[in-house]
């Protein structure tokens, strides 16, 4: 029997106690107190991380060590940022070692579920699955249209093979194509997401028309639009390491004011590596979170708003746990 002993986050806070576990054999148990033997290691003991939001196709090109332009507009807005056109350029096999080196990181880094939001259609469906065949880490596939528009047939096969659709934000689609787009998605009853209020505030009318279950970003919204938000119980993804990369100005302040949902996602895996507990530690240089409030929007937040089960029922940690150093915050040890 192993034992590693500290701060258990819990839903309802941090517990002191340890865990009692056999490696790949099923024994799992949490106990307050001291444990019977010396611990493996001392530590924040939590679920494992979730990556909220993350493009995990674009891997590759960080390993190019290209100087990347700090605007939104040129590095990413679909279709002519120069991501897009590198991932047109790019081979199927560049793309997968890419996919590849991020879910190494995400594994090392106790990362075990990532929402990803997958450019190109079924392709990059196929392309992510394939990719992932010998991972461990788990994915919740926000699928895209391959055109900027909507087509019946091929928004059906996209979520036959995906957990849903993910859009850039309202400016870059006409709105009668992600009007159908929104409600063909609700019709077979899968996620809905998409970037929001990044750079310049957007029509909070037109987003919540189209009946989100996610938004990505909102940094650029006013009060009333965060009101109207957490009036709907939406949840939004932010990313902060991203903002920093493209200087922009952020409302973090007025979201925790307002009490909206949050959750944290690394963003583009070209600027960012996709280690989510970069953004905990990112703000928690801040002060504007405390410790307990980060940690649970990357561990019991995200498994509520993306429907995920994989903390045991009746128990508040999964099976799978990390524990993180007191003071870097960096794991010192990840189950498998």
């Amino acid at each position: 029997m192993k034992y590693v002993q500290g701060e258990i986050l819990t839903t309802d806070g941090f517990i002191t106690g340890y865990i009692s576990f056999e490696e790949n054999q099923g024994v799992f148990e949490v106990r307050k107190g001291v444990p019977p033997e010396k611990p493996i290691v001392k530590g924040f003991i939590l679920p494992t991380f979730v990556n909220a939001h993350i493009h995990i196709g674009d891997s590759f090109i960080r390993d190019k060590h290209l100087k990347l332009p700090c605007n939104v507009k040129d590095l990413v807005a679909p279709p002519y940022g120069l991501k897009h056109r590198l991932l047109k350029e790019a081979s199927e096999q560049e793309i997968l070692e890419g996919i590849q080196m991020s879910l190494g990181e995400m594994t090392n880094s106790g990362t075990s579920c990532f929402c990803d939001f997958r450019e190109g259609g079924l392709i990059g469906i196929f392309q992510l699955r394939k990719a992932m065949k010998n991972s461990s880490v788990d994915s919740v596939i926000l699928s895209r249209p391959s055109q900027m528009t909507y087509e019946k047939e091929e928004l059906d096969r996209l979520l036959q093979n995906s957990n849903g659709v993910g859009l850039s934000s309202i400016s870059d689609w006409e709105p009668a194509e992600i009007e159908k787009i929104s409600k063909h998605v609700r019709k077979k009853k899968k996620l809905f997401a998409l970037h929001a209020s990044e750079v310049v505030r957007e029509n909070i009318d037109r987003i919540l028309d189209l009946r989100p279950n996610l938004l990505i970003h909102m940094i650029a919204a006013t009060k009333a639009d965060l009101d109207r938000v957490n009036d709907a119980n939406i949840p939004i993804v932010v990313c902060p390491r991203s903002y920093a990369f493209f200087h922009l100005k952020n409302n973090l302040a007025l979201m925790k004011k307002t009490g909206v949902t949050i959750l944290l996602g690394t963003d583009n895996a070209m600027i960012n590596t996709p280690d989510v507990g970069e953004e905990v530690r990112f703000l928690h240089n801040t002060g504007l979170f405390s410790l307990e409030e980060l940690l649970t929007k990357v561990t019991y937040t995200p498994r509520k708003a993306l429907n995920l089960d994989d903390c045991i029922q009746g128990r508040d940690l999964s099976e799978k746990f990390i524990v993180l150093e007191r003071d870097s915050l960096k794991p010192l040890y990840v189950s498998k």
